[in-house]
């Protein structure tokens, strides 16, 4: 091994990065496509999916819903591309029982990640039959047990109270090129009215109540209202239920 004579600085925590001239200058080309990596990231899925499952294929997809699961959290505006119907739906797909449930509880974790706090994409997530994607795949015989806790865990995310994050960065706006096929769970549906404006770039998508959502989850899987009791009994995310 070549000696170099420096050092390996030992990596920063997260929130001591917004001092850092190197992050922020990062965190500002995000703003554009032609750098931001979230949407690099899903144009790599989408060509991923479109191969096929083998086994170097499905880790290769695994590393790239890591990296993107990063990139959304130091970068929370790129979670905004998910309000779309095109990327959600790529989640979707990754959670079909078709694939392995390493690739299935990547991408439950990405799908987290790409909701939290962006009730426009919770809406979105709900309209293109998120919740019956989520619980099937809980239903399934060919489930196994860690998955289903990943899986139950997700709908006590869900059912917690919705807090848009707010910031005034613009969000990348064009298209990413090479799109796969539509994915079966797409359907047309146009979105009239939206969220009230801030004044300040960003707009908020309209939020639902715990109770409101536990009345859609309902739809889909029985015995919601012990999950809510357990969440405001136990409080596994914190004290956010009253």
């Amino acid at each position: 091994m070549i000696n170099t004579g420096s050092t390996a600085q030992a990596p920063k925590e997260l929130g001591a990065l917004k001092d850092d001239p190197a992050f922020r200058e990062f965190f500002k080309l995000q703003e554009g496509f032609e750098c931001n990596v979230a949407i690099r990231l899903i144009a790599c899925l989408e060509r991923l999916l479109g191969r096929g499952s083998n086994g170097q294929n499905d880790l290769l997809i695994i590393s790239t819903l890591d990296l993107l699961q990063g990139i959304l959290l130091v970068h929370p505006p790129s979670r905004s591309l998910f309000a779309r119907e095109i990327y959600m739906n790529l989640l979707l797909d990754l959670l079909d029982t078709s694939n392995c449930p390493a690739i299935q509880s990547s991408a439950l974790l990405t799908l987290v990640v790409a909701l939290l706090e962006h009730p426009h994409n919770t809406r979105t997530f709900e309209t293109l039959d998120g919740l019956l994607t989520v619980t099937s795949l809980f239903k399934s015989r060919s489930t196994g047990r860690e998955l289903k806790l990943k899986l139950v865990e997700f709908l006590y995310f869900y059912l917690m109270p919705e807090t848009p994050y707010m910031y005034s960065a613009s969000i990348p706006a064009t298209d990413v090129g090479g799109q796969r096929s539509p994915s079966k769970r797409s359907r047309a549906y146009s979105q009239s009215g939206g969220g009230a404006s801030t004044g300040d770039g960003f707009e908020v998508a309209g939020t639902k109540t715990t109770e409101e959502k536990q009345a859609l989850l309902g739809r889909y899987l029985n015995n919601v209202e012990d999950l809510v009791e357990d969440l405001r009994g136990n409080a596994p995310f914190g004290p956010a239920l009253g």
